[in-house]
């Protein structure tokens, strides 16, 4: 069985700058030639974010199982580090000339870009038809990390999400809440929420990112699928009224308290926990969480007992709700100076066992083909891969297309925006300059 996946528009990438300054330091570290004389990997050394734990239990799972003559021959040993820390650490062993066998890319596409440019990342597209196992990554998930990365095949879908709200079915039930499918009653729905002493959304500050995802996907219901990419091509400015518009809207559900309490150090795990705990009635992710939710011991509220639904409409808007924002969560790449035959059959293995192992034992949907019958976890699994499955045309998120200096300035900046010490013309305005530095 393999999953259908719907095909995602290609992007133009016109405004990652190479050019900003660790990204010039980064070059000039890496020599830009990928020098320094390959060696023989004696692991199969992982660098991986502590935030996500599926890829290396999954990885774990499978040097036990499926893949255990590939492990004897070439060890799993995995490392990791704070998510807000990958870029800098990336940064040092690629100047080190050092990068494990297979890490997380940056957390924006420009840093990985910038690696392959110097000849530290394998060319995987080659690589996986060397091996014959190309076509076990599904065409959707490789449309995605193309348009991502300049229309080349530099990370390996681990993930394969779409986002939109989960809700806690139970708690909208007992409060008369129903599935909102506009803007005003989404805003009528966590009002009902909050006056019932309920946190209507719970969201990491901490991280950034959970917030400017509201941001973009606001966008594109209200000025179309093409919104951030007119900003991309220098037709559209994020300081545009009809853009500060949807930073007003984000940043008003903040002033009325939505996100609760101190949501500037609410971090990833602990707004997941606000959520899977009854505390929150929503929450804005993509379907990695599937892996969360599908488990009994972080979910207290019972998988049974979560929905999920599209961002809603935005009245007179250009987007449509089935138009999803689709990504491949943090894509994993592998180090161009260790990739020999024995990382080639742990790759070959990955490509034919991860999306079982993912689907079957964590309930997550991943870029690669499932190729044995497994049955959903739950119904809100069963949900999601039917909405995959239906979706007609998938965007992108609000950084997509940054540089990795706007990208930081972005998400550093989210929790003031709901938090109130920055206002919307000013967030928008501090990313736009930020976009625009060289």
């Amino acid at each position: 069985m393999s999953l259908r996946m719907p095909r995602v528009r290609r992007a133009r990438l016109s405004l990652f700058t190479a050019g900003t300054a660790s990204l010039a330091l980064l070059t000039t570290a890496c020599g830009g030639s990928g020098s320094g004389s390959s060696a023989a990997p004696e692991e199969f050394s992982y660098l991986s974010v502590t935030e996500n734990t599926t890829v290396k239990t999954a990885l774990t799972t499978m040097s036990k199982g499926a893949c255990k003559t590939a492990n004897d021959s070439l060890p799993l040993k995995v490392e990791t580090v704070p998510q807000a820390s990958l870029d800098q650490k990336l940064q040092l062993l690629a100047g080190q000339d050092a990068l494990p066998v297979q890490f997380a890319a940056g957390n924006a596409p420009a840093l990985t870009q910038q690696l392959a440019k110097s000849g530290k990342v394998v060319d995987l597209e080659k690589e996986l038809t060397s091996l014959g196992v190309l076509d076990q990554l599904e065409p959707a998930a490789v449309s995605t990390i193309k348009a991502l990365y300049g229309d080349k095949l530099e990370v390996l879908p681990y993930e394969y999400n779409i986002e939109g709200i989960f809700y806690n079915k139970k708690l909208f039930q007992e409060n008369g809440i129903a599935v909102p499918g506009t803007w005003d009653e989404l805003a009528d729905a966590a009002a009902k929420l909050d006056a019932e002493k309920i946190q209507p959304f719970s969201a990491s500050g901490q991280q950034g990112w959970p917030i400017t995802r509201l941001l973009s996907t606001y966008l594109y219901r209200s000025l179309g699928p093409d919104a951030l990419q007119e900003v991309a091509d220098g037709k559209a400015k994020l300081t545009d009224p009809e853009y500060v518009k949807a930073a007003e809207e984000i940043a008003a559900l903040g002033e009325k308290g939505y996100f609760g309490k101190g949501v500037g150090s609410i971090d990833y795990d602990t707004a997941m926990n606000q959520f899977l705990n009854g505390k929150a009635g929503m929450f804005y992710m993509g379907s990695w969480a599937l892996a969360n939710i599908s488990d009994a011991e972080q979910n207290k509220v019972g998988a049974e007992n979560v929905g999920f639904m599209p961002f809603p409409a935005v009245a007179g808007g250009k987007g449509s709700i089935d138009q999803y924002p689709s990504n491949v969560g943090l894509g994993i790449t592998l180090g161009a100076k260790s990739f020999d035959k024995k990382t080639g059959d742990w790759v070959s293995c990955i490509a034919e066992n991860y999306g079982s192992t993912a689907l079957k034992d964590h309930g997550s949907i991943s870029g690669f083909k499932v190729n044995t019958e497994v049955e959903d976890a739950n119904e809100v699994t069963t949900q999601v891969r039917d909405t995959i499955g239906a979706s007609k045309q998938n965007v992108l998120w609000f950084e997509a297309l940054f540089s990795t200096k706007a990208t930081t300035v972005s998400q550093t900046n989210a929790a003031g925006l709901v938090g109130g010490s920055m206002s919307p013309q000013q967030f928008m305005k501090t990313v736009q300059d930020a976009l625009a530095a060289k």
